[in-house]
């Protein structure tokens, strides 16, 4: 390797460290003390930069203190472009997050370190939510790029692997609430297998009819027998057919008789 190369390598290892630096500093100083207790100058400053240096690297502390969630959506999708070609793009997805989870290397966000704890502020902190929704959206757009790939369309023409994707990290997302909200940190990766299970069975199913309500019509009499559904319509001045147990009878309406008195 030459003199030149190893310089921009050297370069780009240095600036490596110093963004996980300032992004590590940010979300600890934001589990400790909470959002709106902490300033960049503060995560500059534990980071041992100033605050033109996290400006180099970050927008604002919400991006630094998510910057860790960024690889996982690099990880799902990475998973993904390793699913058997003959999958089903859908189920090839639920299988990528489930990989993803099942990884101990991946550190899946139930084996990371209070990353639980993160998503917990995430959700109660609109400006930290709004981040994290531009996370997934970017890694959604990678995801799209493979399923595409896979199905060998062209994503602006063909509409499935948009879909595909929606549904999939809709399903991820109500898992990491249900998740969040739950207070059970071992339990993501049966959360995002029965949300998975939802989309693919419950939700795409047929729907139950509603049961039927017989109710009397204003022209019956106490008393008077039931008239089933599917019977002739009733015209003025013309018999009907009304149907009993067994036997066949007919009878006139009053407003019939009347029009023909």
């Amino acid at each position: 390797m030459t003199p030149e190369r190893k310089i921009p390598e050297r370069r780009s290892r240095k600036a490596r460290r110093t963004r996980d630096t300032l992004a590590q500093a940010a979300f600890e100083l934001v589990l400790d003390r909470g959002l709106r207790n902490v300033t960049v100058e503060e995560i500059a400053e534990a980071a041992d930069v100033d605050r033109r240096t996290f400006s180099r690297y970050f927008p604002s502390k919400e991006a630094a203190a998510l910057d860790s969630l960024r690889g996982d959506g690099d990880r799902i999708n990475a998973a993904l472009r390793a699913r058997p070609a003959q999958e089903p793009p859908l189920l090839a997805y639920r299988r990528a997050v489930l990989d993803w989870l099942a990884d101990p290397g991946a550190e899946p966000w139930h084996r990371r370190p209070r990353i639980f704890d993160l998503l917990v502020v995430a959700e109660e902190e609109p400006t930290l939510y709004a981040v994290f929704h531009h996370i997934r959206v970017d890694a959604q757009e990678d995801s799209v790029a493979i399923v595409a790939d896979r199905l060998g369309v062209d994503p602006r023409q063909d509409i499935r692997p948009a879909v595909t994707v929606a549904a999939g990290a809709g399903a991820l997302l109500a898992a990491q609430a249900a998740w969040v909200r739950g207070g059970s940190p071992d339990a993501l990766p049966a959360l995002v297998a029965e949300a998975f299970d939802a989309l693919s069975a419950d939700l795409l199913g047929e729907p139950r009819p509603a049961p039927e309500q017989h109710r009397p019509t204003p022209e019956q009499h106490p008393g008077a027998p039931e008239q089933h559904r599917g019977a002739p319509e009733q015209h003025r001045g013309i018999t009907r057919t009304t149907r009993t147990t067994g036997t066949t009878g007919t009878a006139e309406e009053a407003e019939g008789t009347e029009a023909t008195s």
